[in-house]
C-alpha cells in the first residue's frame, strides 16, 4: 500500500489535474491512498473572504467567494464540459454551505474557530472534483472525508493528533476500502471529538499524508512536486541549485525545522518512527528518480550546503522599562504572551538588558500581541525582512551572500549560521 500527496500547484488548472489522472493511471493496479490540497492558491482566496468577513465586509467577502467559485467551475468545464457539469452537484453543495455561513455576521468571535471551519473548505472542493473527473477517465475510485478519520485537539489552526483514537479509527475503518480501491482523500483537515473541523498548520497536506501513512504501515509516501525533488535551494532564488538524492530522517527533519518549504515540520517523525521512505517527485516529469528521505546512516550522507529562506519576517527588540536586567520572569511573560498568540519564534537571542525575536508576520496575531508586550516592556518592531538559513555551510560563501545587506540579527552554531536582514 502505498500513499501519494498531491499539492495546490499540482492540481492549479484542468491540464494539472489531467495530468494527476496521468500519474495515477500508471499505479492502477497497486492499493493506493491520494491526498491531495486546495486548487491552486485557493487557500489564499478563503483566507481573503475569512478576513473580510470577520471584519464585516460581507460584500468584499461575497466577492471573494464569487471569485472562488467561478475559478473552480472553470475548472470543471475545461475537465469534462456539457451537460455532465451536472455531476457536480456535490461540488455546488459545499459552495452553498459557505454562502450561507457568510450571509450573516459571525456569532463565535474566535478567529481561529473560524479559520478552520471555512479554510478546510479548499481541499473538499477539489478532492470533489478530482474524484468525480477520475470516475470519467475510468478510475474508479472512493471519496473519503478525512475528517472522518484524522481526530485531533481542539487547538484550532495548529491542532495535534490524537495517534491512539486516529489509528484506531484508520485500521478499523479506513485500511478495508483502501485494499479494495482507489482512495481520494484531503490533506490539512481534521475533526474533534465535539464534531468541529480543525487543521493542522499551514501546508499540513504532507503531514496528513504522514499520518494516513504511520496507521496504515504503508510501503512509501510521495509526495509529488513541481521541482525534480529535494533541493539545497530554491531555484527561484538561486543559481546552481543541486538536488539531495537521498537524505536522512534527521537531516529532514532538520531542514523541515529551519522552513524548507518543500517539507512540513512535522511531516517526518511519523514516518520516522516506523521507518517508511519518503519519496519526492515532479508531477512534471513522473519517471523521474526524485528524492528520499529515509533511514540511513548519516556518515554517509552527502554534505551539500543548504540555504533556506524565509520571507515576510518581523523583528520585535524588547527591553525592560527601568532598565533592568532581562531575567527569568520577563521570558516567563514573553513566551506565556506569545504560545497564547500560537506564535511559533524562528531566531531569538537575548542580551543582559533586551531580547529579540523573529517570526512569521501575521497582521490578526501580531495587533494584539505587540499591544500585550508594550505593556510590560520599552519596543521595536521591525517588519518586511528575510530570514536565511544556511545548513552546512561553507565560509567563503558568505560574503556573496550578504552583499547589500543590512544585517539585523545573526546567529551562529556547529553547522548552522541564520541572518536576519533587510
Amino acid at each position: 500500500m502505498k500513499v501519494f500527496k498531491f499539492g495546490g500547484a499540482s492540481v492549479k488548472d484542468a491540464d494539472a489535474v489531467k495530468n494527476v489522472g496521468s500519474i495515477l493511471k500508471k499505479y492502477q493496479n497497486e492499493k493506493l491512498l491520494v491526498v491531495i490540497s486546495a486548487m491552486g492558491k485557493t487557500t489564499n482566496g478563503l483566507e481573503r473572504m475569512l478576513g473580510a468577513w470577520f471584519d464585516g465586509k460581507g460584500e468584499l467577502a461575497t466577492n471573494e467567494l464569487a471569485e472562488i467559485k467561478n475559478f473552480h467551475n472553470s475548472i470543471i468545464g475545461d475537465l469534462i464540459g456539457g451537460d455532465l457539469q451536472n455531476n457536480y452537484h456535490e461540488v455546488d453543495n459545499l459552495f452553498i454551505e459557505l454562502e450561507c455561513m457568510i450571509e450573516t455576521r459571525p456569532v463565535n468571535t474566535d478567529f481561529d474557530f473560524l479559520y478552520d471551519q471555512i479554510v478546510g473548505y479548499g481541499e473538499l472542493i477539489s478532492t470533489k472534483i478530482i474524484s468525480i473527473y477520475l470516475q470519467t477517465i475510468g478510475l474508479n475510485n472512493r471519496w473519503l472525508d478525512a475528517r472522518n478519520f484524522i481526530n485531533t485537539t481542539e487547538d484550532y489552526r495548529q491542532a495535534r493528533i490524537n495517534w491512539g483514537a486516529t489509528e484506531e479509527i484508520i485500521v478499523n475503518r479506513l485500511q478495508p476500502l483502501v485494499n479494495r480501491q482507489l482512495v481520494i482523500t484531503q490533506g490539512f483537515i481534521g475533526r474533534t471529538n465535539r464534531n468541529n473541523t480543525t487543521t493542522l498548520g499551514r501546508e499540513g497536506s504532507d503531514y496528513s499524508a504522514s499520518i494516513f501513512a504511520y496507521c496504515l504501515n504503508a510501503e512509501s509516501v510521495t509526495i509529488w512536486k513541481d521541482v525534480a525533488g529535494v533541493m539545497n535551494a530554491d531555484p527561484k532564488r538561486m543559481e546552481n541549485t543541486q538536488i539531495m538524492r537521498e537524505i536522512s530522517f534527521n537531516k529532514a527533519i532538520e531542514l523541515a525545522y529551519y522552513g524548507a518549504t518543500i517539507l512540513h515540520p512535522k511531516t517526518i517523525q511519523p514516518l520516522l518512527r516506523k521507518s517508511i521512505p519518503l519519496y519526492v517527485k515532479s508531477f512534471l516529469n513522473p519517471d523521474a528518480e526524485g528524492s528520499v528521505v529515509k533511514a540511513m546512516d548519516a556518515a554517509k550522507e552527502e554534505s551539500i550546503a543548504c540555504y533556506i529562506f524565509k520571507d515576510d519576517q518581523i523583528l520585535i527588540n524588547l527591553s525592560s522599562k527601568d532598565f533592568s536586567f532581562i531575567v527569568e520572569s520577563h521570558l516567563s511573560s514573553i513566551f506565556a504572551i506569545l504560545a497564547a498568540a500560537k506564535v511559533q519564534i524562528n531566531v531569538m537571542q537575548n542580551s543582559a538588558i533586551s531580547f529579540s525575536f523573529c517570526a512569521n508576520y501575521d497582521e490578526r496575531k501580531f495587533a494584539n500581541l505587540i499591544s500585550q508586550l508594550t505593556e510590560l516592556f520599552n519596543i521595536e518592531v521591525i517588519k518586511n525582512l528575510t530570514l536565511i538559513t544556511l545548513h552546512n555551510y561553507k565560509e567563503k560563501e558568505l560574503p556573496a551572500i550578504l552583499t547589500n545587506k543590512e544585517i539585523m540579527i545573526e546567529q551562529h552554531s556547529k553547522n548552522v549560521v541564520q541572518y536576519v536582514y533587510r
